[in-house]
């Protein structure tokens, strides 16, 4: 299946976070999501966890990444592994807007908040 990134729409995720889901269950995938997201300075993704593994690799800008009580700062052309049910997040920590591509180990999106009893799911059928 052809997928051409540039047709689909942005969706306002959060706050100063515009994202683009690549391919989910919503387009037929089977055992992945693929999103970018564009993130203004100072805003990024609270802490949170996924039970299953996922990539973050920095395409443009500078990111604070961490897992559990580590952060690292997160450069254009690097990646974080982040292993299953680790809590993590990141935050532009640059002045420019932060480009990152993300691969999650799942068809559809679902992350536990930190703090949260519930699951957040996205990109379903």
């Amino acid at each position: 299946m052809l997928i051409d990134p540039s047709t689909i729409p942005l969706e306002e995720w959060r706050p100063g976070v515009k994202t683009r889901m690549v391919t989910s269950a919503r387009n037929g995938a089977t055992a992945l999501c693929i999103f970018e997201q564009w993130v203004d300075p100072g805003a990024g993704a609270p802490t949170h966890s996924h039970t299953v593994e996922e990539v973050l690799t920095v395409r443009a800008g500078e990111a604070e990444m961490w897992i559990e009580a580590e952060r690292i700062t997160v450069a254009a052309g690097q990646a974080l592994l982040v292993p299953a049910d680790r809590k993590h997040g990141f935050r532009n920590s640059g002045a420019a807007v932060l480009h990152v591509h993300a691969v999650l180990a799942s068809p559809v999106f679902e992350m536990l908040p930190d703090g949260a009893s519930e699951a957040t799911r996205r990109w379903e059928r």
